[in-house]
C-alpha cells in the first residue's frame, strides 16, 4: 500500500515533464512514475538520470540487469524485481538464474547457475548493498574481469543508482502493477 496515493493514471501537467516520462516509457505510466510527479523537480532529474543509466551506458546489458536485480532482492524491491526481470531475461539471463537470485540470502552464487564474471557482478552487488565497503579482493576480481574502467565505474554507478531506487520503491510502498 502506498504510503501517499499516486497521481492518476491520466495525469497531464506538468506537460512537458509527463510527456517525457511517457516518451521514455512508451506512452505509459508506471506506479513509480505516478509517486515521482509529486516532485515535478525531483521527477525530472529522475527521469533525466535513469534514463541514462538505462540507454547510454557501454556496461553489457546482462550485467547491470543482473545487478539491479541482485540489488532489489537484497532490498526487498518487489517492484523493482518484477520490472528488471524481463530485461535480465532479454539481455540473455536464464529464469533458472532469476530463481538463483531469489535464494541470495545467504548468496549462493552457483557456479553451474552464474559464470565466473556473473558471480563477481552478484558479489560486488551484496557488497555494496549490505555493507557499502567493498572488499579489496572483490575489487581486485571485479577490476581483473571486466578489465575496462568505464565499465567498472558504469556498474558501480547502476549498483549505487538501484539501491537509491529500491529505497525509494520500498519506503514509499510503491506497489507492482
Amino acid at each position: 500500500m502506498p504510503v501517499i496515493p499516486y497521481k492518476p493514471e491520466d495525469i497531464q501537467e506538468p506537460r512537458e515533464l509527463v510527456d517525457a516520462i511517457r516518451a521514455r516509457r512508451s506512452g505509459s505510466l508506471l506506479n513509480l512514475d505516478r509517486m515521482l510527479i509529486h516532485s515535478p523537480p525531483f521527477a525530472a532529474g529522475w527521469n533525466s538520470f535513469l534514463g541514462t543509466v538505462r540507454n547510454d551506458l557501454k556496461i553489457p546489458a546482462k550485467l547491470r540487469e543482473l545487478a539491479i536485480c541482485t540489488v532489489a532482492v537484497i532490498n526487498g524491491a518487489e517492484y523493482e524485481f518484477i520490472q528488471h526481470s524481463p530485461d535480465f531475461l532479454k539481455a540473455g539471463g536464464t529464469a533458472t538464474q532469476l530463481d538463483a537470485l531469489e535464494q541470495i540470502d545467504p548468496p549462493d552464487l552457483n557456479s553451474l547457475v552464474f559464470s565466473s564474471t556473473e558471480q563477481a557482478v552478484i558479489q560486488l552487488s551484496v557488497e555494496m548493498t549490505r555493507s557499502v565497503r567493498i572488499k579489496a579482493a572483490t575489487m581486485a576480481t571485479i577490476k581483473d574481469i571486466l578489465k575496462n574502467e568505464q565499465h567498472l565505474v558504469e556498474l558501480v554507478g547502476v549498483i549505487a543508482t538501484y539501491n537509491m531506487v529500491s529505497r525509494y520503491l520500498v519506503a514509499l510502498g510503491i506497489e507492482p502493477e
